[in-house]
């Protein structure tokens, strides 16, 4: 089978939708409202569809990887965000080391688990 794909958009669900809306326009992504229960939100061609839905044992499996340049660059804005303080239930955990890079978590509103991470580069 040959792929032409130009993007994965995964979907995921939100505890408090508008509260879920705020939280990832802070986190710097772009959002298209596309029904008044769900919104594409992307950061360059990288996108995802947030849906006013709650499915506990969905959203509680849910995670969502994101590759990033410069972990720690990535890290250090995050803190600045001050996003654990300014949305109740949203945790950072920082960054560790692995055998195939570095990364550091983030809890959304409703619990969905986001990793950013880098990649080590082959020498």
């Amino acid at each position: 089978m040959e792929h032409s794909a130009i993007s994965i958009r995964p979907f995921i669900g939100a505890k408090d939708f508008e509260l879920s809306r705020s939280f990832y326009r802070d986190l710097g992504f772009q959002e298209s409202v596309l029904t008044p229960s769900m919104s594409l939100f992307k950061i360059q061609q990288l996108g995802f569809y947030l849906q006013d839905a709650f499915v506990k044992d969905w959203i509680d499996n849910t995670m969502v990887f994101l590759e990033v340049e410069d972990v720690a660059r990535y890290w250090n804005e995050l803190v600045a965000l001050n996003l654990p303080n300014k949305y109740t239930g949203v945790k950072l955990t920082p960054i560790r080391v692995d055998h195939w890079g570095r990364e550091c978590f983030l809890h959304d509103p409703s619990g969905i688990l986001w990793h950013f991470g880098e990649f080590f580069k082959s020498k």
